[in-house]
């Protein structure tokens, strides 16, 4: 770990006020690990900005199986980026719903496309690319 830097910060009293109460309520230990978290969070988003970086990240989809074809096309797809794919989880919401999960790491562009063919299918309910990082850059 490298070492640690303190720093000030100025700032408006009621913006720290509401700060401290989110610090609460996310149950942080410190104003210290929010701000880490937060800037973490913004390098994250800057990671995704790059269509070449390599990235991590989950795609979460909610689908009819009873729709004719579905399962199988969601498959084909799945298989096309088998190498962005390091797992996927299966369930059975109801007699008819099906949530899917499948984590993912590769380059943004490569994520992006994967996330988009699966979620624009026809009788997927719901889905959602959820962004990370690898880690590496977040040091």
């Amino acid at each position: 770990m490298a070492d640690l830097v303190r720093f000030g910060v100025s700032i408006n009293e009621d913006l720290l006020n509401k700060f401290d109460n989110l610090v609460v309520q996310k149950g942080y230990s410190n104003r210290s690990e929010a701000i880490r978290d937060l800037i973490r969070n913004q390098l994250v988003e800057l990671e995704w900005e790059d269509e070449e970086q390599e990235v991590a990240g989950t795609i979460t989809i909610i689908y009819d199986h009873h729709v004719r074809g579905l399962s199988k096309l969601l498959l084909e797809v799945q298989h096309d980026y088998h190498g962005l794919i390091l797992s996927t989880m299966h369930l059975h919401l109801d007699h008819h719903n099906c949530l899917e999960v499948l984590a993912v790491k590769g380059l943004v562009r490569e994520i992006r496309q994967a996330a988009q063919q699966l979620i624009g299918m026809r009788g997927v309910k719901h889905g959602r690319l959820t962004i990370t990082s690898t880690g590496r850059n977040l040091e």
